[in-house]
């Protein structure tokens, strides 16, 4: 007998008003379902073949490919669970206020997932890199670099098909946070260090408090936004539930359908992100010599990066001279490790700086640069560029205006040689996230939709808590923050319920918030324990 969800154990009020939600897809649903598929796997294989014969690499084993083509498949696996775990959070409202039909909503939001994932920024994307332990990033081709991502990906699958199951409406960015910070505590206890060191715990607790905050903001900003439209617009009928299968006045809709598209499309941007950044960790850790440096840089680009580099090392000598220690990198990995003024510091940051510029002035472009080399060199940008944000994070050095300007410039220089994401891995991103929505939506769908209030959710309600979830995402995006889509959602609908005086079902308030509570913990514990085994595996 199959596990009864949480949407299934309590009636739901004004039952005429309840959506049709059980749609089989026709043929041409599954037609272009399929369709969608097989074409994303073509691009992919292509894109890949493309970029691996550009950078001339020589093929002598199969086993970097069958490793590459696992890894891939976990992280689309990651994006595809993630695409119908928090799809519920844009649609349910347009369906339980019968602004769109329910096979329509699940398309919609598909399509605008897609488009917001195909038109993201990347800023997600490497915050979320840079909580990863910095001796992993280095060595992600290595065993341990792939028992990490492994490691992670899977820990945040079983956690979300799990509260799925459940009808519980968790985070993924919260399941993928903690996994992070799971996989960093478990790398370092196994390496005889304090638990504590193996996280950026400065990063991670930015990330945290976005994650905390977003739902206090959801509800708040909801229910007050609910309270300024009843003093504002006097429509009885925008308060109380829909009369059978009434579709809301055609402003209220345009709102609704509006709202829905935008908290689609923030999704995909912000939450497709994740998927993105570690994609692109795998395909640096498989095959460097395609995807470790940004090849589509000019030639004229990488002059002036000599250039730039050169000018920064005599900023630096000039603050600092001290010698340089005999080993600069190992210097700066010890210091982004544990991050503390030492007297070696700048001198280390000035002598790799100054390496970095003459291997790329020596190799005349990035796309010069050997397969045997690129890993390194990579490394050598990724060391400098991370010392240099945590000396101007946490102040370590007061450096004068004109060397922070230097600095600043070239870290900017060395995330763009470094930081990027092909466009074959937003398109197969977007497809598995947009694919995603269209599967296995309902369970959520009815959680949200009737399970938080104990009355239908109303027309208002379900415009308030959309327009703030929308914003409230939307600027988490350009701020390079990941937020949990469906705790600003759910917190919102809870907010506008108890603006409304519908009161709120207090067992789904309490499995909600038990599954936002456990959700870290068990996602740390279960990304631990998984590293450790693949550790011993690989």
């Amino acid at each position: 007998m199959a596990t009864p969800s949480l949407a299934s154990q309590l009636p739901l009020a004004h039952s005429d008003a309840r959506p049709q939600l059980a749609h089989k897809p026709g043929r041409a649903t599954l037609v272009l379902f399929f369709g969608l598929l097989l074409a994303g796997i073509a691009y992919t294989a292509w894109s890949l073949k493309q970029d691996v014969t550009a950078s001339g690499t020589v093929i002598t084993t199969v086993t970097p490919f069958l490793l590459l083509g696992l890894a891939l498949l976990i992280a689309l696996g990651f994006e595809f669970v993630n695409g119908f775990h928090d799809t519920a959070n844009a649609v349910a409202t347009v369906i339980y206020t019968h602004s769109l039909p329910a096979p329509v909503a699940v398309v919609w939001s598909g399509l605008c997932n897609f488009l917001g994932v195909l038109l993201s920024s990347g800023a997600v994307a490497f915050g979320i890199i840079a909580l990863l332990p910095v001796e992993l990033i280095l060595q992600v081709g290595s065993s341990a670099g792939f028992a990490m991502v492994f490691a992670l990906l899977l820990a945040a699958i079983i956690w979300n098909l799990g509260t799925w199951w459940l009808g519980l409406p968790a985070s993924s960015s919260h399941t993928l946070i903690g996994s992070i910070i799971g996989v960093g505590v478990a790398n370092a206890l196994m390496h005889g260090r304090d638990g504590t060191s193996g996280v950026d715990w400065a990063q991670a607790s930015k990330v945290g408090y976005a994650l905390l905050f977003s739902p206090l903001i959801g509800f708040a900003c909801a229910a007050l936004l609910l309270l300024a439209l009843r003093a504002l617009v006097k429509r009885k009928a925008l308060y109380q539930a829909p009369q059978g299968r009434t579709p809301p006045p055609w402003w209220i809709r345009g709102i609704l359908i509006l709202t829905c598209t935008g908290v689609s499309f923030a999704h995909g941007s912000n939450d497709g992100q994740k998927g993105m950044g570690l994609i692109m960790l795998i395909l640096v850790g498989t095959l460097p010599m395609a995807y470790a440096l940004n090849k589509t840089m000019p030639s004229e680009q990488a002059l002036q990066f000599s250039a730039v580099a050169e000018v920064t090392r005599q900023v630096l000598v000039r603050s600092d001279p001290g010698p340089a220690p005999a080993d600069p990198r190992q210097a700066l990995t010890a210091f982004i490790a544990e991050p503390k003024a030492s007297p070696q510091l700048v001198p280390a940051l000035a002598a790799l700086t100054g390496m970095i510029g003459d291997q790329v002035k020596g190799y005349g472009s990035l796309q010069r640069v050997p397969a045997e080399a690129m890993a390194n060199v990579r490394n050598d940008m990724y060391l400098t560029s991370e010392a240099i944000r945590l000396i101007e994070k946490k102040q370590l050095v007061a450096f004068d205006a004109d060397t922070r300007s230097h600095v600043q410039l070239f870290k900017t220089q060395l995330d763009d040689a470094t930081r990027y994401i092909p466009l074959w891995v937003k398109v197969a991103v977007a497809i598995a996230l947009g694919l995603g929505t269209m599967v296995g939506w309902r369970r959520i769908v009815v959680t949200v939709g009737e399970k938080i209030g104990k009355t239908h959710l109303s027309y208002a309600q379900g415009a308030s808590a959309e327009v703030v979830a929308m914003c409230t995402i939307g600027a988490a995006d350009m701020f390079g923050l990941p937020v949990s889509t469906t705790h600003v959602l759910s917190s919102g609908v809870a907010g506008t319920m108890v603006a409304n005086g519908s009161g709120i079902q207090k067992r789904t308030l309490i499995n909600l918030l038990m599954a936002w509570v456990l959700t870290l913990p068990a996602a740390m514990l279960l990304a631990g324990s998984l590293y450790w085994l693949l550790s011993q595996i690989f």
